[in-house]
């Protein structure tokens, strides 16, 4: 291994450890959160993470809370069988395994902000409330970053 893939791999892992953010008390973590918006004004944007589950009860993800944002929907994409891919409200929130993950990711499960109350730019953050089910309110920071391609992310490799 090269000294730049050692110093590669150690950013890397020095990234994951601190971009994971737990639910004090809860077993509930996001994790490798990040926002983004398709273009400086848009009306709309996206939020996306890994939600972790390490305790031993299952847990959905009933809403977010942010004053980024007029109104915040947790949303999927659906295959109405014409091949095109339409976005769609997820009714009852989104399940968290026991011991489990979801990923929330583009082109997948994510969190819609709809009516932004201000730009999402590059290098600035998101302050967002989780609210769980069962483990309440959980309070996370997410970087903007509208750079990332769909496919990267720390988690796929």
């Amino acid at each position: 291994m090269s000294v730049k893939q050692i110093l590669m791999a150690a950013t890397a892992a020095t990234v994951l450890a601190t971009s994971a953010v737990f639910a004090e008390g809860t077993g509930l973590m996001a994790k490798d959160a990040y926002a983004r918006a398709a273009t400086p004004n848009a009306k709309a944007g996206g939020v996306f993470m890994m939600l972790m589950n390490r305790s031993d009860q299952d847990d959905t993800l009933i809403e977010v809370r942010s004053d980024v944002a007029k109104r915040i929907e947790l949303h999927t994409h659906i295959d109405n069988g014409d091949g095109i891919m339409k976005m769609t409200q997820i009714e009852g929130g989104i399940a968290v395994p026991a011991g489990g993950m979801h990923m929330l990711e583009r082109g997948g499960d994510h969190v819609m902000l709809m009516g932004l109350t201000r730009s999402l730019v590059q290098g600035e953050t998101v302050n967002l409330t989780l609210v769980f089910e069962e483990a309440g309110e959980v309070k996370i920071e997410v970087p903007v970053d509208n750079a990332r391609k769909g496919a990267q992310s720390a988690h796929s490799n």
